[in-house]
């Protein structure tokens, strides 16, 4: 069987996964996470839809991308989680560090001498400070037009036709939806340029986007991982330079359907998560259980 190399990358930024939903594309996101071998993998928000989450559906590939998050805990890989608004019943255990993995709010990192502002970026959303009520509502509409997006697509194939993105070809074509993403990284980047940060890294609005914005008083590089439902997106850091990562457009992923991946870090998982769980229990004040 032929091997597959992972590629070494310094830091790899996923948002809005959104787990637990019909619209994750999570046999994807876990091919990704099976190509990458990063130092630091900054989980951006809403990985995990509480919002929406059904007990009587959370499939195999849901639970594998969370397993293949855990091999890089165990593998020392440090792992942020910055909570978000459809995962915002985590930000009570905000400060929580367990091994290499710890949740927060919000990340600040000295990158290569630059300053790196990481948050998941539902602060700047007027829906979710005023009225909760009417953002879970539109979150529950958007999860069903994914739904029948991925009816429409399922004949799309049938016929012989591509993919195609209701929800994206709608979002884009809304005035006032294209003026609030404006707005988001208009906010987003004069903020952190009042605050000295030279990229200011966000999700939420499931748009990727790397750029350059300045104001009369300085200039920062925003970024946006997008998301795992439309675009299927993510950031990736190396060699002091930030790309953005586009799956549909990585021909070379589709080996990792039929091929066995190099995993040279990830050794002796068994022991990593008997040692993860007595660090569990210790950071509990409970007795290792008599066998």
């Amino acid at each position: 069987m032929k091997k597959f190399k992972k590629r070494k990358l310094d830091i790899v930024v996923i948002s809005d996964v959104h787990l637990g939903t019909y619209g994750c594309r999570a046999k994807e996101l876990n091919n990704y996470l099976k190509s990458i071998q990063p130092k630091i993998v900054i989980l951006n928000g809403d990985i995990i839809d509480i919002w929406q989450f059904k007990k009587r559906y959370f499939p195999k590939p849901h639970l594998k991308v969370i397993k293949q998050l855990m091999s890089f805990i165990t593998s020392g890989t440090k792992v942020y989680y910055i909570t978000g608004n459809h995962d915002e019943m985590l930000r009570k255990f905000k400060g929580f560090r367990l091994g290499s993995f710890e949740i927060t709010n919000k990340v600040v990192l000295d990158i290569d001498g630059k300053k790196g502002w990481f948050f998941h970026g539902d602060v700047f959303d007027v829906t979710m400070q005023h009225s909760k009520w009417l953002a879970k509502l539109g979150g529950v509409g958007y999860d069903f037009l994914i739904l029948i997006n991925t009816f429409f697509n399922w004949c799309s194939f049938k016929l012989g036709y591509g993919r195609i993105s209701l929800s994206k070809k709608i979002k884009n074509s809304v005035k006032s939806a294209v003026k609030f993403i404006n707005d988001f990284e208009k906010t987003a980047s004069d903020i952190a340029i009042e605050n000295n940060y030279d990229y200011v890294v966000c999700g939420h609005i499931h748009q990727p986007e790397i750029r350059e914005i300045q104001n009369d008083k300085g200039k920062t590089t925003y970024l946006n991982s997008g998301d795992w439902v439309e675009n299927l997106t993510a950031l990736e850091y190396k060699n002091k330079q930030w790309k953005l990562y586009e799956y549909e457009k990585d021909t070379s992923i589709q080996k990792l359907l039929n091929v066995e991946v190099i995993d040279p870090e990830i050794v002796r998982v068994e022991s990593n998560n008997a040692l993860l769980f007595k660090e569990l229990l210790a950071e509990f004040n409970i007795e290792q259980p008599l066998k």
